[in-house]
């Protein structure tokens, strides 16, 4: 399914790795400009940005950072005029054994990432988007979000979160014309860190997904860009789950 994004504008953080980067690729294949902000310089990815588009413009950011996160908005408006996109999918995971074992500076970091960056952002990509009469904001939360995980008290928290804002402001601000979403992912399909060469498809499969596999990149892209095109105009404070079923058992 293609999107003619051509003269508008978006911006991605989180974008080096992952979702925000299989994101900001379809963006710019999509004709839009992107703003791709992450905490750390991506030359790599920044570089494959480039074979899709030139308009593409990386600000390092940290989204627990007001004056950064403030500052990337700005930025963005100044170079492309305009904002009329934006993809929160910054985050952070970690997973420990129990609930009582977590640290408080493990703990506070993971909600600071996972759901004050997103707070943080929306609360300087929503006046830029009044201003121009309407936009787009997806939040990417997880399909830890939506159930209890054992092991993840601290990420599931922090996505759960998410979703009670995205639906909150999504209520806040339908009547100004800009839709607040979130997505879902499922577990993404990536080889080990550790052992990169042994990942299969057949060893993705972990029995929580119904379809038999993990998430693509592209497959939770594609439900983004679908969420900030006109294709989804009378969808708004909905948390969309891209998990092969996992959240329906």
């Amino acid at each position: 399914m293609a999107y003619d994004f051509t003269g508008k504008a978006a911006l991605v953080t989180g974008a080096c790795n992952g979702i925000g980067r299989f994101t900001t690729i379809a963006m710019l294949e999509a004709g839009a400009s992107v703003t791709a902000t992450d905490l750390t310089p991506c030359p790599r990815s920044l570089e494959l940005f480039r074979t899709r588009s030139e308009k593409v413009h990386f600000i390092r950011t940290d989204v627990t950072d007001a004056a950064q996160v403030r500052a990337a908005v700005r930025q963005t408006r100044k170079r492309f005029g305009r904002l009329d996109f934006a993809v929160n999918n910054a985050g952070v995971y970690r997973y420990e054994a129990l609930t009582h074992k977590w640290k408080e500076d493990r703990w506070d970091d993971m909600i600071d990432v996972n759901l004050k960056g997103v707070w943080l952002s929306m609360k300087y990509e929503i006046p830029a988007m009044l201003d121009q009469g309407g936009g787009a904001i997806v939040n990417v939360s997880s399909v830890a979000g939506l159930v209890g995980i054992g092991g993840m008290s601290g990420y599931a928290a922090s996505k759960h979160g998410v979703i009670g804002l995205t639906k909150s402001a999504a209520l806040e601000y339908a009547r100004e014309g800009i839709r607040i979403n979130a997505v879902c992912p499922g577990s993404l399909a990536r080889p080990s860190l550790r052992f990169p060469r042994v990942f299969t498809e057949s060893r993705a499969d972990d029995g929580r997904h119904p379809l038999g596999r993990w998430c693509k990149g592209e497959e939770v892209a594609d439900a983004i860009l679908w969420l900030c095109s006109d294709r989804s105009s009378f969808t708004t404070g909905h948390a969309l789950a891209v998990d092969g079923g996992w959240s329906a058992r």
